[in-house]
């Protein structure tokens, strides 16, 4: 099978901090890292390749700095690494980031052959938009699968897949058509430990950079910022609650203790109730 995944190199955000001023965040100094809901796609992509054959090729869009996820990725076990870099993607909103990774992919596939499946994360930590991926896909006329916590199974000859995905009352079970872009959910699955020899190829290995004209962006107008119509008014802190946690005693135990626990929490939120009542279709 070949398989393309697409990550992104983001800040920690756990390093975060917001300028008390400006409201803006300060970056400087401030540690890179993979995407952590990219891995979860990235781990199934190598399970996929490890039971069908075949290759995982990792892609990005960023500044030069970027490939080292890619060899990070590597060092994982994927088989090759593409950067898209150019001046002209600084400051990409979801719209221009999803163009130029749909050139990319499309160059990479004059050479490899279209992929059967397409990865990514359901998100960004630096974003939380969860655009890209369905972006991509509609871009490149793939079956969208988001939100996905396992693949049930895949038929290559077929060219069909099966997967769990999550959704707001429950989990769906859905059967598409292959190519697909897969957004996997977060616990899906744990990045492996990559092997010595894939940390030593990681290391050796040479990430291929291409520009915007080398992926055949020939109109500047859809990159950048020029290319992006979202507008971010204001970046702050969330201000800190007034009110306090209450605590509920738990008396005995048992379902006396359950009932007075329900009981307190619809005093405190009374639509709750109703909305639970309404979501069990009011029984």
């Amino acid at each position: 099978m070949r398989i393309f995944v697409c990550i992104k190199q983001v800040p920690d955000s756990a390093q975060i901090r917001v300028h008390p001023v400006t409201n803006t965040i300060m970056r400087q100094g401030v540690p890179t890292i993979i995407n952590p809901y990219d891995l979860f796609g990235l781990e199934e992509a190598l399970r996929l390749r490890d039971s069908f054959g075949g290759t995982v090729t990792v892609l990005t869009m960023g500044p030069p700095m970027a490939s080292e996820s890619l060899r990070k990725a590597l060092g994982y076990g994927a088989d090759r690494g593409l950067l898209l870099t150019d001046r002209f993607f600084a400051g990409s909103d979801t719209l221009a980031t999803s163009y130029a990774l749909s050139r990319l992919i499309e160059k990479a596939a004059e050479e490899q052959g279209m992929p059967q499946i397409v990865f990514c994360g359901k998100q960004t930590i630096d974003g939380d938009t969860a655009q890209v991926g369905p972006g991509i896909a509609q871009r490149l006329g793939l079956s969208q699968l988001t939100y996905v916590s396992a693949i049930d199974e895949i038929d290559p000859d077929k060219g069909t897949i099966t997967v769990r995905r999550r959704a707001d009352h429950g989990v769906q079970v859905l059967t598409s058509r292959l190519p697909a872009m897969i957004t996997m959910l977060e616990g899906s699955n744990q990045i492996r430990r990559g092997t010595q020899s894939d940390v030593l190829r990681a290391a050796q290995a040479k990430v291929t950079q291409w520009n915007a004209a080398a992926v055949g962006i020939t109109d500047l107008s859809l990159c950048g910022l020029r290319g992006s119509p979202t507008v971010v008014k204001r970046v702050f802190a969330p201000a800190a609650r007034s009110e306090k946690a209450e605590m509920i005693p738990a008396g005995g135990g048992g379902s006396a203790t359950a009932t007075a626990l329900i009981d307190a929490i619809f005093k405190r939120q009374p639509a709750l109730e109703e909305d639970l009542i309404s979501a069990a279709g009011g029984y």
